[in-house]
């Protein structure tokens, strides 16, 4: 909104001052400032709110230490978060820009599944709050929403570095730097795989190969691997949200990666500089990246150890939902498996021991365990080790994953 009328103001009376909001990163310093305020300011309201409605944890005895203390803690949470990320974006942001407009849709409808979920465990006391296959069904809507968006949509564009043949070698032109260099916006499903020299793979050729008159086709391969990444991120944010701070710390370390990517792609020169793919619009979605940190660096003021409220399914839910959206926005969904890492252990420590446990039983008459519990931070709170000090420990894994993310961009 702001920006908006800032943008009327330069335009129609040349307002000194009012230019700046045309920087996207003047906006995005505003937007994270903004967003820590609101979540740290009135965070605590919104807390002792939940403690008035008794919206407090109920703790199932699994033996861990400390867990009868966080019986009775606030949950959903997760409003915290969403409240001090949308109000910055819808003050700063460009909200015609249709990546704005996909993370807005995406944190409201992942926002409202995870808030049905919390309301049936804590208001309606059902224990396994919303049913599996409606979280599901949820998951595979926002897929089929943000495949088709971007499949279909004449916004979301990528623009490419002007080759010519020369013989039987392809010889760049040699140009003045910047727009010279690239060929005009155009649709195209091509992305990013990393520590591979010609880095780029298009999803259409999937189905090119075959036919090449099927090509108008490919969002049938598309939207499923979007359905895929979004269910699969989401449910990972959610399997991580399982002890104080570990899901919002290790999640603000995976979005100010995907920051520096989108700033990098949606920039002509550092794209161009970098020989990363250029893909305009996508430096407005660094607005939404500092506020999202802004929120989630704030909710941590309440929720490291000893934490004050839970961020429930709310948060988690939507955390992994916006993740997976911007990763496939900024075409590095191929880096997930890595920027991503923690969020993939704990899913596969969970597949691994459920499936583990079902062939013993079946083979053995016995179930038998390879960790001592799942998720994989419990197994490490049953050894023993005190639950700050997993936190921190996994959250050095996850930076040095993501410096790994970083210079997938020069690796290759």
């Amino acid at each position: 909104m702001l920006y908006h009328l800032f943008q009327w103001l330069d335009e129609a009376y040349n307002l000194p001052g009012a230019g700046l909001f045309q920087f996207s990163t003047f906006r995005a310093a505003l937007a994270v400032l903004l967003s820590l305020i609101l979540s740290t300011v009135y965070g605590e309201r919104v807390i002792k709110f939940l403690q008035r409605k008794q919206m407090g944890e109920q703790i199932r005895d699994l033996g861990l230490e400390g867990q009868a203390e966080k019986a009775g803690t606030p949950t959903m949470g997760g409003l915290i978060i969403i409240g001090a990320t949308l109000i910055p974006v819808l003050l700063l942001g460009d909200l015609q820009n249709i990546y704005i407009i996909l993370l807005i849709v995406t944190t409201v409808w992942m926002g409202i599944i995870g808030f049905l979920d919390d309301y049936k465990k804590k208001m309606q006391k059902n224990k396994d709050g919303l049913a599996g296959k409606y979280k599901v069904i949820g998951q595979v809507g926002l897929g089929i929403i943000v495949g088709a968006t971007m499949f279909f949509h004449s916004d979301i564009t990528i623009r490419e570095e002007i080759k010519q043949t020369a013989g039987t070698e392809q010889v760049e032109i040699t140009t003045l730097r910047g727009n010279d260099k690239f060929d005009v916006a155009h649709k195209s499903l091509k992305t990013t795989i990393p520590f591979v020299k010609y880095n780029e793979i298009d999803y259409s050729t999937i189905l090119t190969s075959i036919n090449e008159d099927w090509k108008d086709y490919a969002w049938i391969i598309f939207i499923p691997i979007v359905i895929f990444i979004i269910t699969a991120v989401s449910n990972g944010a959610n399997l991580t949200d399982g002890i104080d701070g570990l899901a919002a710390g290790t999640s603000a370390i995976i979005v100010l990666t995907l920051g520096i990517f989108a700033f990098i792609s949606g920039n002509i020169i550092f794209s161009d500089y970098l020989n990363v793919m250029y893909i305009p619009g996508t430096g407005e979605m660094l607005i939404f990246i500092a506020a999202f940190v802004g929120s989630l660096i704030g909710f941590l003021w309440y929720n490291a150890y000893p934490a004050q409220v839970f961020m429930g399914d709310t948060g988690s839910l939507t955390i992994g939902g916006i993740i997976a959206v911007l990763a496939i926005a900024t075409r590095k969904e191929w880096l997930i498996p890595i920027l991503c890492g923690i969020f993939l252990m704990e899913n596969l420590s969970v597949v691994l021991q459920v499936g583990y446990f079902k062939y013993t039983k079946k083979k053995f008459g016995e179930g038998r365990r390879i960790f001592l519990m799942s998720p994989l931070h419990h197994h490490y709170q049953k050894k023993g080790i005190h639950e700050s000090k997993i936190v921190s420990r996994f959250w050095i894994v996850g930076i040095l994953l993501a410096v790994l993310s970083i210079i997938t961009l020069k690796i290759r």
